[in-house]
């Protein structure tokens, strides 16, 4: 029976269990996406999540009465599964997960060959019409074969292979797993680390005795904050559940805005380089970045925001890195995919090669290029707002770009300002050269030409 499957998204699957996703539809999708693809070996895993391990058992039955070679790695994080993919050369790989949203949801991620995105305007769309039409072929005589696959090893190995582990000091970290699955890989690692791990909401999960793992929540960084101050530690990192994103705390407990960690991860990969390397940024604060990349002889590439248009962009350009201010980085020998736990290790690395405290890695670009933060509103004609602050604006500004929403930039400040794909709200972000007080004041002005308080 045809029905509307509400889960799709424009990047994966998201809904309330059971009403939302549940078994049948996760059945579904496994036959949608054998058939849209017509892959024979595909990875499944899942997160911590309660409802998890059933839906990734109504997937794989989906996959394998659709003649696809199941391997399951079990309980993972998001990266695993794009790791599990390349590593193993498999021709796609979903991962059962609905990474910070509430618990009584849950999703998935998809892959094809080489770990490339799947959203929609790259197959999602035809696989969601697939899955609500149900007209599928009977069940082979031979279904696809089913198999435990661990890779745990091989992905710490690899992980390990970003950093010199010789030059790292015996530096102090707070670890916050959000009761997510980030736990799982540091106890991994660890052995492997000079580092001291203070564990804190360590153990998955998936009821989220503290609150659903999501570090952009004020609430959720006190903890962080509380342990590197009580601990004396020189670094504090915060994961969401599925660990594909990573937040980081100085050694004050001061949060550092994703949009810093960007230029400093750009610039630890230009300077192991001895040759040009193209970086890949987001459009909503860009000048710390190019700043960055152009004084070490790199070249800054500007994408849409969003996983898949960075990914592409990336293999587009054979770019080294690719960051976005919302904590989500991007590595070329990650097969161009995103990870939470590559991240931690180059910072930790800079802190330890570098022999100073992380405050004083970001202090002078914080400095030199004051931002906002990303500012939410709810806005209930969002494309008439950013028509009229467009109007508003255009006689003075020195550029315009649409890359995403609306860009415009002036002699000393510049604003980002994009409609949400999903709901009725507005994001700004603003920044400035060297000047806090004229970027709040920017920034107070386009709030209030935006109807907002």
């Amino acid at each position: 029976m045809a029905i509307d499957l509400t889960c799709f998204k424009a990047y994966d699957v998201r809904g309330r269990v059971p009403d939302e996703l549940n078994e049948d539809i996760a059945y579904r999708i496994g036959r949608a996406y054998a058939t849209y693809l017509g892959v024979k070996r595909v990875a499944i895993g899942h997160d911590i999540r309660l409802t998890s391990e059933n839906i990734s058992s109504a997937l794989c039955r989906g996959l394998r009465d659709s003649g696809v070679d199941v391997f399951d790695i079990g309980r993972c994080g998001t990266e695993e599964i794009y790791f599990t993919t390349f590593d193993q050369q498999l021709e796609g790989g979903i991962v059962v997960t609905a990474s910070h949203n509430p618990k009584d949801y849950n999703g998935m991620k998809f892959v094809r060959e080489g770990s490339k995105p799947i959203s929609g305007d790259t197959g999602l769309n035809d696989i969601k019409r697939l899955a609500e039409q149900n007209d599928f072929a009977p069940p082979p005589a031979e279904r696809g074969m089913y198999s435990v696959l661990d890779v745990k090893q091989r992905y710490i190995d690899h992980l390990l292979t970003y950093v010199d582990v010789e030059q790292l000091q015996p530096l102090k970290l707070v670890v916050n797993a959000g009761n997510g699955g980030a736990g799982d890989v540091i106890d991994r690692i660890e052995d492997a680390l000079p580092f001291e791990f203070i564990k804190i909401h360590h153990d998955a999960d998936g009821s989220f005795p503290n609150g659903v793992p999501n570090p952009l929540l004020q609430e959720n960084r006190q903890p962080t904050i509380d342990a590197i101050r009580e601990r004396q530690a020189h670094l504090g990192i915060a994961w969401d559940g599925d660990f594909d994103r990573c937040f980081f705390f100085d050694e004050n407990g001061d949060f550092i805005e994703g949009y810093y960690i960007v230029g400093l991860l750009a610039e630890a990969f230009l300077s192991k380089n001895d040759e040009p390397q193209k970086i890949v940024h987001d459009p909503r604060l860009t000048w710390n970045t190019i700043d960055i990349v152009e004084s070490h002889h790199g070249e800054s590439v500007q994408s849409k925001t969003g996983h898949a248009f960075i990914k592409e962009r990336m293999r587009l350009e054979d770019a080294v890195y690719g960051g976005e201010m919302s904590a989500h980085h991007y590595f070329k020998d990650f097969a161009y995919c995103d990870s939470g736990m590559i991240p931690w290790l180059l910072v930790a690395e800079l802190v330890s090669k570098l022999g100073k405290p992380l405050s004083s890695l970001v202090a002078e670009r914080q400095a030199a290029y004051p931002v906002s933060g990303e500012i939410n509103s709810r806005i209930a004609d969002p494309k008439s707002v950013l028509e009229k602050v467009e109007a508003h604006y255009s006689d003075v500004a020195k550029s315009i770009d649409y890359t995403d929403g609306l860009s415009m930039s002036f002699d000393d400040w510049r604003f980002n300002l994009r409609m949400s794909n999903t709901e009725p709200v507005v994001r700004l972000n603003v920044e400035a050269k060297g000047n806090a007080s004229l970027m709040e004041q920017r920034k107070n002005d386009i709030l209030t030409l935006m109807g907002v308080d």
